[in-house]
């Protein structure tokens, strides 16, 4: 099919939103540039200013207080980063009346960097929103989170009919920007690379300080190379050709972007020797094609960057899983120091369980497959919830009396 996408698609966080809005008075929603923030808040409410519409803007610059006095509420300020002024007037609203769901906010990625958003804690709660998931897209939005159907053992991890490894490939290619659903495959890559190109060049510079927007999308693609993996920062600025205080400024950048991420190691004092660096990820595992230049095909053919795509796309669909469940579950990776044993994905829920994952890019995972999680069951006990390993194949099956084998769908498909 031709054509952007135009039908709202119901989104993970709308139903949290919601939730939110009811106790209280204000909610900046943040995430990646282009994911759906705006058409996500717009259903939630009565009033809607656009400061980038300059007579909008202008009209708040000269006079916010009087101007937000004058809103039915909910209302929603979009692009607040327009007129910055504009979030200290809202701090002043909800102080003189903290009535709840008052004031939406979105905007861009600078949130995190103004020191009116820092100043705005304990008035404005900030809840992050991704990219559109396979669950949202198959309309899934109000069944239960994984991590809750494996913590409390909920039947639905069945067959997943029609999937193969080339299926989840298209489905990581196809990027979870509701603007690129709809394209052809060439313009979709069009897209993301004009995506990146502004990322690097005026995303970047909007955050205030000088950078080279072309060294830093060398940097980029030294990440997305790297993707799922733990390399040294040496690894990295090297293969960027900048320097180590360079690399160290440029991968802030991305991640205050959301376009990079970093996935914490695991600890236990149940464990030793484990490495403390992180894995880094791309938030948005479809770039990984442009910017390395290569097409379905050719993932097909490379077992590293499959690997390392599969990966990215699981756990891009994991972190939007965490959002649905009640109670915060935080996502890390584990490796030993001699790198011998290392897990993919380590879910803990917040009274210290946790679920492990092994990521495999093959239709038929082998009792091997199940090694690693099998000798962390040994050593956490009762601790550990379940070993998981997803795989590209239809069946869920029992690897072993710890471990069961299920198809990538199993994240969003309870049937």
């Amino acid at each position: 099919m031709v054509g952007a996408m135009t039908t709202r698609i119901p989104r993970i966080i709308d139903g949290l939103l919601a939730e939110l809005l009811q106790e209280l008075p204000a909610v900046m929603i943040v995430g990646p540039r282009a994911i759906g923030k705006t058409t996500t808040a717009v259903d939630q409410a009565a009033t809607v200013v656009r400061l980038d519409r300059e007579a909008e803007a202008a009209a708040v610059r000269a006079d916010p207080d009087v101007v937000l006095a004058s809103l039915k509420l909910p209302a929603l300020i979009d692009e607040w980063q327009r007129v910055p002024e504009v979030l200290d007037a809202v701090k002043r609203a909800v102080d003189h009346d903290f009535s709840p769901g008052s004031w939406i906010l979105t905007g861009s990625v600078r949130a995190d960097l103004l020191d009116a958003s820092r100043a705005a804690t304990g008035r404005i709660v900030r809840l992050r929103q991704w990219g559109l998931t396979q669950r949202e897209l198959e309309g899934r939005v109000r069944q239960p989170s994984f991590f809750e159907r494996i913590r409390f053992e909920s039947p639905g991890f069945g067959s997943a009919a029609g999937c193969d490894l080339a299926d989840y490939v298209s489905m990581t290619l196809r990027s979870g920007f509701p603007e690129a659903l709809g394209l052809s495959e060439r313009a979709r890559r069009h897209w993301l690379d004009g995506y990146i190109d502004q990322t690097v060049r005026r995303d970047a510079e909007d955050l205030g300080e000088d950078r080279d927007p072309v060294a830093l999308r060398r940097y980029l693609v030294a990440l997305a190379a790297n993707t799922a993996g733990v390399p040294s920062d040496k690894t990295l600025y090297d293969a960027a050709g900048i320097s180590r205080v360079t690399a160290h400024s440029y991968e802030r950048v991305l991640e205050m972007l959301f376009v990079t991420s970093r996935v914490p190691a695991w600890h236990s004092n149940r464990l030793k020797r484990l490495i403390k660096s992180p894995k880094r990820v791309l938030v948005e595992p479809a770039m990984i094609a442009p910017l390395l230049g290569v097409e379905q095909s050719v993932v097909l053919r490379d077992g590293d960057l499959l690997g390392r795509m599969i990966e990215s796309f699981v756990f891009a669909q994991l972190r939007a899983e965490t959002t649905l469940i009640s109670g915060e579950v935080t996502l890390h990776h584990l490796r030993t120091d001699d790198g011998r044993r290392e897990i993919d994905v380590i879910a803990e829920y917040p009274d210290g369980r946790v679920v492990a994952i092994e990521i495999k890019a093959t239709s038929s995972p082998a009792l091997r497959d199940a090694r690693h999680l099998d000798w962390l069951a040994h050593r956490l006990g009762d601790r550990l919830i379940a070993g998981i390993v997803f795989h590209t194949g239809p069946h869920a099956f029992e690897l072993n009396g710890r471990v069961r084998a299920l198809p990538l769908s199993a994240i969003w498909s309870a049937t």
